[in-house]
C-alpha cells in the first residue's frame, strides 16, 4: 500500500487535468454563457440541466442535488472510487509522476496504471473472440450446462484463453504493447514468458467505473495442469483481489440507486442474478468478502444514513458457508446498512437455483432473507443442546452477547424475544444475560461448546477430575446438595429404606460421580455384601469413586434420621427431576408451532399434564424437614 501522496503532485494532478474534458466524457456540456457549461446531472435523475462546470475554476455544481466539487471530486463520485484511487487514475491519464510520503509506493513510469488497464481491455477482447473458436467448445458447453446463453456470455465479456501458451502475448505484442507492461498487468509470467491463462474459460473484473483491472479463470479441461479450480489475476497496480468485486461495473449505479447491495459466491452466481433481475448482485475474486469489501460497498451506498440501504449474502448451507457468514459477522461494523443472509434451504447457490427453478426464485430467494444477527444467532444455538437444561443455558451465554452487539439498539428488545423462543427459556433470564453481557462489554465469547460437551454449575469450587477422569463435586455445591445428602443417607442408614427405594432412580441424580454411588448401592444391594458401605467402595472401579464413599460414609447428617427424613428426601430428589423434565418439555413446546409439530406437540403436551401433577404430589410429600 503506498503512502501518502505528495500535496505538490496533487496540486499538480489538477492543473492538468482539464475539468471540461473529464466531466465532458460523461455529461453532454453546452455552452450557458459567464464561462460555464451546463448539461444534466450524472448523479440524479432530471430533466431540466442543474449541473453547471466552471472551467476557469476547476469547479462543477449541481443546484438539482447539491453534489459538488473539483475534478478529482468529480472521478471519485461518478467511478465511486477512493481518494487516492481517482488522484492515480487522473495521474496515468495527464502523465503525472507521483510520489509517496513514505516512498513504498513512489512511481516509476509514468501513465504505467493507463497502460495495464490499456493491455487488460485489449486481452479481454482477444478472450471474448477466442470462446467462439473450435478449441473454445468445453468453455460453450459449460456455459450452456448452467443456463447461460451466447447473448448472456457476451454481455458479461466471458472469453477463453487458447492452451497454446503465448497466444495472448504474440497477439498483444503485435498491437505494440512490451513484455514488461504485460508481465506487470499479471497477464504473461516473467519465467518463460508464458500466458498467465491458458486453456481456461474467462470473466473479466472491471473497478466501479467499467476499466478491467483483472480476470478470473475457472479449469474445464482434466488435462489442465493447474489443479486450481479457479484461478485470478495475481496483485498489480491496479488490482487488488483484497477490494475489487466482480460485477461492480454492472451493479454500481444500481447499488448506489436502491441502496442494495447482493454478494454472492462466483462469477456465475453473478450471471445468475444479474440475468434473474438481481442487478445490485457483485462477488469476491479469489479471496473471501472482507474488510475492504466491506467498505467498498458502503461508500457506494453512501453513509448519511445511519441506517441507510442494506447488504444482502447468500451462503450455501453448508460448513464452508456457514463458515463465511460468521467471518461477515465478526466484520459487520464496518457496515452502517443492515446485513442480511439470504441461503437456500436445498443448498443451492443462485446459478443452480436459476438452472433448476428459473428467475422467479432467485429472485425470491433474496426477498426472503433473513437478518445476519438472526442467521449467525441460530447457528450458534444449533450448537448445543437445547433439550438439556445446561445446553440451553450454555447456548444462551454464547448468543447474549451477540443481541448486544445490534447497531440498532431498538432492536434489542426483539432480538431478546426471539431469543427467549428459539431457546426455551424464559424472557426474564434472558434479559439478565443479555444485560450481564453488556457489562462485561466487548470481551471474546468462548468459542461454542458442541452437543456433546457438557456445562459445568457455577458452584463455589471447580470439580476435581478422578483418576478416571469422573469429576468427584466437592461438598457445598448447592445445586446438588439434595444428591449428596441423599446418598449420605443411603450409605449411613440403609436400613431406613423401603422396598421401592422411595422410587429413587439413577437418573435423579445430575453429576456422573454421584450416578456411580447410586449404582454402586444398587449392585451391593444384589449382592448382599457383608459391610455395606466397604462392599459398595469395593464394587467401585473408579478410584475417585471409592473415595467418595468413604467421604459420604463419614460426613454428618444434620438431623436424626428415620424413615420419614429418608423419604423426605427422596421426594425432594425427585421433584428436583419432574421440574428439569417439566422444563425442558415446555421449552420444547416453546420452540415448536402447534400446527406443524402435530400428534407429536398433543402427545407431549399431555405428557406436560402428568408431569405437573406428579410434581404437586411430590412437594407434598418434600415439606417436612429443612436442612
Amino acid at each position: 500500500m503506498a503512502g501518502l501522496i505528495n500535496d505538490e503532485d496533487i496540486a499538480e494532478v489538477r492543473a492538468r487535468a482539464r475539468i471540461d474534458d473529464i466531466v465532458g466524457a460523461h455529461v453532454m456540456l453546452k455552452r450557458a454563457g459567464s464561462g460555464t457549461l451546463k448539461g444534466l446531472c450524472p448523479f440524479h435523475d432530471e430533466k431540466t440541466p442543474s449541473f453547471q462546470v466552471t472551467p476557469s475554476r476547476g469547479f462543477f455544481h449541481c443546484f438539482g442535488c447539491g453534489e459538488g466539487g473539483d475534478v478529482i471530486t468529480f472521478v471519485q463520485k461518478i467511478d465511486n472510487l477512493s481518494f487516492v484511487e481517482a488522484v492515480e487514475m487522473l495521474a496515468d491519464k495527464v502523465g503525472v509522476q507521483l510520489r509517496y510520503t513514505d516512498g513504498g509506493g513512489h512511481r516509476t513510469e509514468p501513465g504505467l496504471r493507463t497502460r495495464i488497464l490499456e493491455a487488460n481491455q485489449a486481452a479481454a477482447e482477444f478472450f471474448e473472440r477466442q470462446l467462439m473458436t473450435p478449441a473454445a467448445l468445453a468453455g460453450r458447453q459449460f456455459l450452456d450446462q448452467r443456463g447461460f446463453s451466447r447473448e448472456a456470455a457476451e454481455h458479461f465479456g466471458v472469453g477463453f484463453a487458447p492452451r497454446g501458451g503465448r497466444d495472448l502475448r504474440h497477439h498483444l505484442e503485435r498491437q505494440g504493447f512490451p513484455s514488461s507492461v504485460l508481465i506487470k498487468a499479471g497477464l504473461v509470467r516473467e519465467n518463460g514468458g508464458w500466458d498467465f491463462f491458458q486453456g481456461r474459460l474467462l470473466w473479466p473484473i472491471r473497478d466501479s467505473g467499467g476499466h478491467v483491472v483483472g480476470f478470473g479463470a475457472r479449469r474445464i479441461f482434466d488435462d489442465d495442469r493447474m489443479p486450481a479450480k479457479y484461478i485470478n489475476t495475481t496483485d498489480t497496480p491496479v488490482y487488488r483481489k483484497s477490494s475489487v468485486l466482480y460485477g461492480l461495473d454492472l451493479a454500481r449505479r444500481n447499488i448506489g440507486k436502491k441502496a442494495q447491495a447482493v454478494v454472492v459466491e462466483g462469477y456465475t452466481d453473478v450471471m445468475a442474478a444479474h440475468l434473474a433481475g438481481v442487478d445490485t448482485a457483485v462477488a469476491s475474486c479469489g479471496t473471501a468478502f472482507g474488510d475492504d469489501h466491506a467498505k467498498l460497498l458502503q461508500r457506494l451506498m453512501g453513509n448519511h444514513d445511519a441506517f441507510n440501504g442494506e447488504v444482502i449474502f447468500t451462503f450455501d448451507g453448508d460448513a464452508a458457508g456457514q463458515a463465511a457468514a460468521m467471518k461477515v459477522f465478526k466484520g459487520d461494523r464496518n457496515f452502517t446498512s443492515q446485513t442480511y443472509v439470504a441461503v437456500e434451504p436445498n443448498g443451492l447457490d443462485p446459478c443452480d437455483l436459476r438452472l433448476q427453478h428459473g428467475d422467479e426464485a432467485v429472485r425470491d430467494l433474496i426477498g426472503q432473507r433473513i437478518p445476519l444477527y438472526r442467521f449467525v444467532m441460530e447457528r450458534t444455538i444449533a450448537e448445543f443442546d437445547l433439550d438439556r437444561a445446561d445446553g440451553r443455558l450454555a447456548a444462551l451465554r454464547a448468543a447474549a452477547p451477540l443481541v448486544t452487539s445490534v447497531r440498532d439498539k431498538g432492536l434489542v428488545g426483539q432480538y431478546a424475544r426471539e431469543l427467549s423462543g428459539l431457546i426455551g427459556i424464559d424472557m426474564d433470564e434472558v434479559r439478565r444475560e443479555i444485560a450481564r453481557a453488556q457489562r462485561r462489554g466487548d470481551r471474546p465469547e468462548p468459542e461454542p461448546r458442541r452437543r456433546s460437551q457438557p456445562v459445568k454449575g457455577d458452584g463455589p469450587e471447580p470439580e476435581q477430575p478422578s483418576r478416571r477422569g469422573v469429576p468427584i463435586p466437592p461438598p457445598g455445591v448447592r445445586e446438588l446438595a439434595v444428591e449428596r445428602d441423599t446418598l449420605k443417607l443411603l450409605i449411613q442408614h440403609p436400613e431406613l429404606l423401603d422396598a421401592s427405594w422411595y422410587g429413587i432412580e439413577a437418573d435423579d441424580f445430575t453429576a456422573d460421580a454421584y450416578k456411580m454411588v447410586y449404582e454402586a448401592a444398587r449392585e451391593a444391594a444384589t449382592t448382599g455384601v457383608r459391610e455395606w458401605a466397604s462392599g459398595m467402595r469395593d464394587l467401585t472401579e473408579d478410584p475417585g469413586v471409592a473415595g467418595l464413599i468413604v467421604e459420604l460414609a463419614v460426613e454428618p447428617i444434620l438431623h436424626e434420621p428415620d424413615a420419614r427424613y429418608f423419604a423426605t428426601h427422596a421426594a425432594k430428589l425427585r421433584l428436583l427431576t419432574v421440574l428439569r423434565q417439566i422444563a425442558d418439555l415446555k421449552s420444547w413446546l416453546q420452540r415448536t408451532d402447534p400446527i406443524e409439530g402435530g400428534d407429536e406437540y398433543r402427545r407431549r403436551f399431555g405428557e406436560l399434564l402428568e408431569l405437573e401433577q406428579r410434581r404437586t404430589r411430590l412437594q407434598t410429600a418434600s415439606v417436612g424437614f429443612n436442612d
